[in-house]
């Protein structure tokens, strides 16, 4: 038996997952709060059901002109939500607020954290219950 297939791992491991691919969505956030246009975007909520992303997308930068550019990561729209539903937008065109995108920031980090810890409790849980060392 595999320790590493069993449901509970699969699912803290997509869950894992998500917070990363959602951290690198909000620094892509705070990256563009200065560019004009840019609207903000967040992950869809995680489901356990579908598995969370597979990898994260590198980002890449773009330019259009010299005094404008744009961080973005590869591999389209797929997963993503728009976020600036209700957000303020700048005249310049722009929805991210930094505070706001700082909080969720620390919020997935807290969310990630938790993951982690519950999947290294679970690992020494079965280690014990084998009669391994911990």
């Amino acid at each position: 038996m595999e320790i590493s297939g069993t449901n509970l791992f699969q699912a803290l491991a997509a869950k894992m997952r998500w917070h990363q691919a959602r951290q690198s969505v909000l620094a892509e956030n705070v990256a563009n709060a200065d560019t004009p246009g840019y609207t903000e975007r967040d992950l869809k909520p995680f489901s356990y059901g579908d598995g969370g992303p597979k990898s994260v997308a590198m980002m890449t930068v773009s330019t259009s002109s010299p005094m404008n550019f744009h961080i973005a990561s590869g591999g389209g729209d797929a997963g993503f939500d728009s976020a600036a539903d209700g957000t303020e937008i700048t005249p310049s065109g722009n929805s991210v607020t930094v505070e706001d995108e700082m909080m969720k920031v620390s919020s997935n980090d807290m969310d990630y954290q938790t993951a982690t810890a519950l999947y290294t409790r679970s690992m020494r849980l079965i280690r014990l219950a084998l009669g391994k060392e911990v």
